[in-house]
């Protein structure tokens, strides 16, 4: 148990456990860490102060625990992670509300569905893949002055807004039954080029993602990204797209947006439907 200060009612001492791993494909471990208390904390500040004494809870001097950020606001997507079994940002995640739901130790775990760099950092290289195959973003021909596009409807604007929003952290893939880790291991002389190629042709054939399927439904839905939309709708038609979506809604409930993705998927099957259909008459 954590060691309460009675004088203020608060733990003297935060117990952290640390899912570790020293490299891809190695074996993982975990590390016990202890800090002392500090009011309004978040993951990122108890990893901090771990760094700084770089030892654990026995006194076993340790190399600092490696993990990924960038804007420490919940804007860059990076810092994802396992805490206390619930995937999320750990930029946001605050020790106080952590503590009153566990207050013996924070459990700090990668996410499950990436190959892990090293730690709490993973790979997530199919995430950007996912967005590639589905062409989330718009095309333009040049970067001349083409004058001003097409006027959204404040009801487009309003439905394209959540949307946008997307910050490709991997809380909803992570959390997707359907979306599976996949990690390759290189080929005796194998080149950089072939790997990346086998690697991409296995990120191809599983499923897309939710964040994935949802991005399309925001450029398709915009006035000059829906030049392309048939490309779009292609891909999601296509192995992995989103007919491999089971529906179990894990995605919108860990979405640290707030992104509509069920309502993005269920566009998305609506437009395969119709997109497929189309195509058949078209043959």
């Amino acid at each position: 148990m954590i060691a309460l200060d009675s004088a203020a009612k608060r733990p003297e001492f935060i117990n952290v456990r640390v899912r570790r791993q020293d490299g891809p494909g190695k074996e993982p471990y975990w590390q016990l860490f202890k800090i002392p208390y500090e009011h309004e904390l978040n993951v990122i500040s108890v990893l901090q102060r771990i760094a700084a004494q770089a030892k654990t809870s026995d006194g076993q001097k340790v190399a600092p625990v490696t993990w990924d950020c960038g804007c420490l606001e919940e804007v860059c997507g990076s810092c994802t992670m396992v805490i206390n079994g619930r995937v999320r940002q750990s930029c946001s995640a605050l020790v106080d509300r952590l503590l009153e739901d566990n207050p013996d130790e924070l459990v700090l775990e990668p996410m499950n569905k990436f190959p892990v760099v090293r730690d709490l950092m993973v790979d997530r290289q199919r995430l950007f893949r996912g967005l590639e195959k589905v062409k989330a973003w718009v095309p333009v021909d040049s970067y001349y002055n083409m004058g001003s596009g097409e006027r959204q409807s404040q009801a487009t604007q309003e439905q394209n807004y959540p949307l946008s929003q997307c910050m490709s952290c991997g809380c909803c893939v992570d959390s997707c039954p359907q979306y599976q880790k996949i990690e390759l291991e290189r080929m005796p002389n194998e080149s950089d080029e072939d790997f990346l190629k086998r690697q991409n042709e296995a990120f191809d054939e599983a499923f897309v993602g939710p964040h994935a399927i949802s991005q399309a439904m925001l450029f398709n839905n915009h006035p000059t990204g829906k030049a392309i939309a048939d490309e779009r709708m292609d891909a999601l038609t296509d192995t992995g797209g989103i007919q491999m979506c089971g529906n179990a809604q894990n995605c919108v409930s860990v979405c640290p947006k707030e992104i509509p993705l069920t309502t993005s998927i269920g566009r998305a099957g609506r437009a395969a439907t119709v997109h497929m259909i189309k195509k058949w008459f078209d043959k």
